[in-house]
């Protein structure tokens, strides 16, 4: 349980997300996953990332029952600050990073696939923000980097998810694949990309980070002001006490 990184190929890692039963993160989760794909990336032997997660889901977010046993804003901090670093250091990992997306790919979830470099889905796989149903407002940054503006609204707005299908008809999944080839698909990519020239792939992963039309960073930060608003004010609590339970009960 936890993040481990391998090497199965040349110039190829591997860091895999195992957090049973559903990968929520607590935390330490976070950081821990921030510091694999650092070290992942720094290593100049390393030139392409994929990140990947056992289990039936590929990332269901933050782990709400931590924020719910915590009685101050310790959790909520900590998560805020875990995301953004592991979120982060996709985006600015130094070589391309391959997201294999598998199941439910929610909340902390969008913000790792919104901020890699390609995508690989397996034809179960699911993206969506359900924060508005969580007290927890965040990821519209990442969200809008895989489907157009009013779409994301829409699913923001809604809580509702996207298919990997449709996502591939937006053009923000490469590829779409059985479920049994999701690993094969994303490590032939790795693979291709991995081919390059080690100095030219970074200076071509610095360069697009580069021009790109929205600072991620800057941009997710302003969205965490207003998921700390909401815990301030108490709605988030209010709302987020709701989890688990039955609509009624």
């Amino acid at each position: 349980m936890g993040v481990s990184t391998s090497r199965p190929d040349k110039g190829i890692a591997v860091v895999t997300v195992d957090f049973p039963p559903v990968n929520a993160l607590p935390v330490s989760g976070w950081y821990e996953l921030a510091d694999a794909l650092r070290a992942a990336g720094r290593d100049p032997d390393t030139r392409c990332v994929v990140l990947a997660a056992e289990g039936r889901g590929f990332n269901a977010g933050v782990d709400i029952k931590e924020m719910q046993r915590d009685t101050g804003h310790d959790a909520l901090i900590g998560a805020n600050r875990g995301c953004y670093e592991a979120f982060a250091a996709v985006y600015d990992c130094e070589v391309p990073v391959v997201a294999a997306v598998q199941g439910f790919c929610l909340g902390g979830g969008i913000g790792l696939v919104g901020n890699a470099d390609v995508i690989v889905a397996a034809e179960d796989a699911v993206f969506g923000l359900p924060e508005l149903d969580r007290g927890a407002l965040g990821a519209a940054t990442h969200l809008a980097r895989l489907v157009p503006q009013h779409l994301m609204r829409a699913l923001y707005y809604t809580s509702r998810t996207a298919t990997a299908a449709e996502l591939h008809a937006h053009g923000s999944v490469w590829r779409v694949v059985p479920r049994e080839e999701l690993t094969g698909a994303a490590l032939r990519l790795a693979r291709e990309i991995a081919r390059k020239d080690g100095t030219l792939i970074r200076l071509a992963k610095a360069a697009i980070n580069g021009i790109d039309p929205v600072d991620v960073r800057r941009s997710y930060r302003f969205e965490q002001g207003f998921t700390f608003e909401a815990n301030l004010s108490g709605v988030a609590d209010r709302v987020r006490n709701t989890f688990g339970k039955e609509e009624g009960s």
